[in-house]
């Protein structure tokens, strides 16, 4: 084992939680975690396995991750299922269920399980679950979704293949579905040691503002999020209108694309074309790799936006919050757990509580500094990296007595 990841990461958390990851890694001892999901980039998911797996095994556990692969059908159909399982209704056909299981059928043959827990994260492989009764092994079925008011056809659909586990793992005890199998909960996490995350000097966050023509001496909104109708884009716009009419500001609205994201380029466009040519509005697609120009972004702005109409979780809180950033948030899922109204931000549910939640802040430099300053603890308290890998560790240890309430670690 190297020192200077633990190093780093104890600069931040402090010895003590450190110690504590040592131990419990100790405890995991030789067994190996094995991480599969739908995409290498874009997207939350990727982004933590990238960076919770290289800590795992600077703690000396035996932690990999693995791609499925997949058509465009495939992921059209996955698309599909994610909105469904969000509670929107869709057209579900007999193709799509086929694209499913042809697809299920040709990761199994080209997988190589090797772990002795196996986690699979989202439904879209979710089928793989069928390797269990040749190969054994544990399996955790990790659900980064809220999936407790889904289409029921589809859910119909998903959950024999979930009963299959022997665990599954959602953000939040509200996410969840009655399944015969036991639950954890495991909220998300932020690596603050990223590009997207890290301490900025003040000459790189102008150098990024420069490049897309931001002016610091103006307010910034932003929003930071996949084009994802249920992130509500052309909402923000309609809040930023709102705002724009009582206050000169500007508005950002940039993320990039997900290869099992096939929606992404048409809602851009409805983005685009909701902008209507005003300069004041910057609607930036983003390529890989542009996490410190995110880190930038969110950096330079006053306020920060993340008014989704649905949501898993919502990382980009989490981060808008450890860059000591008020976030306006739409009060659904995940996002309910990291802004406390009032108190490190403002839970709204239209454009016009979003802009009347805006020109509160706008008008309040204290008020903001107090917010920023609160939301940094809160992530610090509870979303980091450190502590998602200290509960991963902890659910497989758990796994190995099902029947014990309380498990002593000699």
């Amino acid at each position: 084992m190297t020192a200077p990841l633990l190093q780093q990461y104890e600069e931040v958390v402090g010895s003590e939680v450190m110690q504590e990851l040592s131990v419990i890694a100790r405890h995991v001892g030789k067994r190996r975690m094995q991480n599969i999901n739908s995409t290498p980039v874009g997207g939350g998911v990727a982004e933590l396995l990238g960076r919770m797996v290289p800590l795992l095994r600077e703690l000396g556990v035996d932690a990999t991750w693995d791609v499925i692969k997949g058509n465009q059908t495939f992921f059209a159909t996955t698309k599909a299922f994610h909105n469904a399982l969000h509670g929107k209704p869709i057209d579900l056909t007999g193709h799509m269920l086929e694209s499913y299981r042809e697809t299920t059928e040709m990761n199994l043959r080209e997988i190589n399980f090797t772990g002795d827990v196996i986690w699979i994260h989202d439904p879209q492989p979710a089928g793989l679950i069928a390797a269990k009764t040749r190969i054994g092994r544990r399996w955790v079925w990790r659900c980064h979704i809220d999936v407790s008011s889904p289409d029921q056809r589809v859910w119909k659909f998903l959950k024999p293949f979930v009963d299959q586990y022997d665990s599954a793992i959602f953000s939040m005890p509200d996410f969840a579905q009655q399944l015969s199998i036991p639950q954890f909960m495991v909220a998300p996490s932020i690596d603050p040691l990223s590009d997207k995350n890290r301490e900025l000097d003040e000459s790189t966050i102008d150098q990024v503002a420069s490049k897309y023509h931001l002016d610091r001496e103006r307010p910034i909104l932003t929003q930071i999020s996949r084009f994802d109708r249920l992130k509500d884009p052309i909402g923000v716009i309609a809040a930023y209108r709102l705002v724009k009419a009582r206050r000169d500001c500007q508005l950002v609205l940039a993320g990039g694309g997900a290869s099992d994201d096939p929606e992404g380029f048409e809602v851009l466009q409805e983005v685009r074309n909701a902008a209507e040519n005003d300069r004041d509005i910057h609607v930036l697609l983003l390529p890989d790799g542009s996490d410190l120009e995110i880190n930038a972004l969110v950096r330079a702005s006053t306020v920060v936006f993340q008014k989704s109409i649905r949501e898993g979780f919502g990382l980009t809180v989490t981060e808008a919050l450890w860059k000591k950033k008020p976030v306006i948030g739409g009060d659904v899922g995940g996002i309910r757990l990291q802004i406390l109204n009032g108190i490190t931000g403002y839970l709204v549910h239209s454009p016009e509580g979003a802009a009347l939640r805006t020109l509160q802040l706008l008008a309040d430099r204290e008020l903001r500094r107090r917010m920023g300053e609160n939301g940094f603890q809160h992530v610090k308290q509870n979303f980091l990296l450190t502590r998602d890998v200290k509960d991963h560790m902890l659910v497989m240890l758990a796994l190995e007595h099902p029947d014990e309430d309380v498990v002593h670690a000699d």
